[in-house]
């Protein structure tokens, strides 16, 4: 079993969550059921499936856990730019979680090859 806590890309998720939280206030009080509850509830699930994956006793299923968190960060990236798109977040505001998002998906990416070549 790993510590979860100790991985960078659990610790980037946490800051990923952090930043959608912050830009999720943006969005106009109608959304707050649906484009923000949908942005952050995807944001918590990257972290959270990484950590789970930790529990995981086979590599097989880490992995599946780290799929599932790079699908949930592809969905939040979506949402952001439906967001940007339907002028709720400024392009501006969103130069610096996709930046975080394109590391995070990085770092995922390359933990799942080390996997599936171990």
């Amino acid at each position: 079993m790993r510590n979860f806590r100790t991985l960078e890309i659990w610790k980037n998720g946490i800051t990923i969550v952090k930043q959608i939280y912050l830009l999720s206030q943006q969005l106009p009080s109608e959304e707050k059921f649906g484009l923000r509850s949908q942005l952050t509830r995807a944001a918590v699930s990257i972290p959270s499936n990484i950590a789970e994956g930790c529990s995981r006793n086979s590599e097989v299923e880490f992995k599946r856990f780290l799929e599932i968190a790079m699908g949930s960060l592809f969905e939040v990236e979506t949402q952001l730019v439906i967001s940007q798109e339907l002028n709720f977040i400024p392009k501006v505001d969103l130069k610096i979680i996709f930046e975080l998002l394109k590391k995070e998906a990085k770092m995922i990416n390359s933990l799942i090859n080390r996997i599936k070549n171990s």
